[in-house]
């Protein structure tokens, strides 16, 4: 059984594969994109090769949370929480990118 911790670590794997899809995919495209380790962070623009590494990073923790902490069962609840931190990742990005890039 999964406790308080796991369900929270849950939602982070979650959150943390949304965040890298559109760092890898803007790096991949060969298009900057903001990150954390630009100027301003989270605002200004990193390099292609920047947001490949991010988006890769983002995906193999949170890959590792997910093959940690989901059971290796049906498990509607885990799911919900691993979609959801997903989608609330995704929200957010949508919101707080779609500022910055206007």
């Amino acid at each position: 059984m999964t406790g308080a911790l796991g369900y929270l670590l849950i939602v982070v794997a979650g959150a943390l594969l949304a965040n890298g899809v559109p760092h890898l995919v803007s790096g991949v495209r060969g298009d900057h994109f903001p990150t954390p380790f630009a100027t301003p962070p989270g605002r200004g623009e990193s390099s292609p090769v920047i947001n490949v590494l991010w988006g890769v990073a983002n995906g193999l923790v949170g890959a590792a949370l997910a093959i940690r902490w989901l059971p290796h069962r049906v498990a509607p609840l885990e799911d919900a929480l691993c979609a959801a931190g997903f989608l609330a990742m995704a929200l957010f990005a949508a919101h707080h990118f779609g500022k910055v890039r206007n």
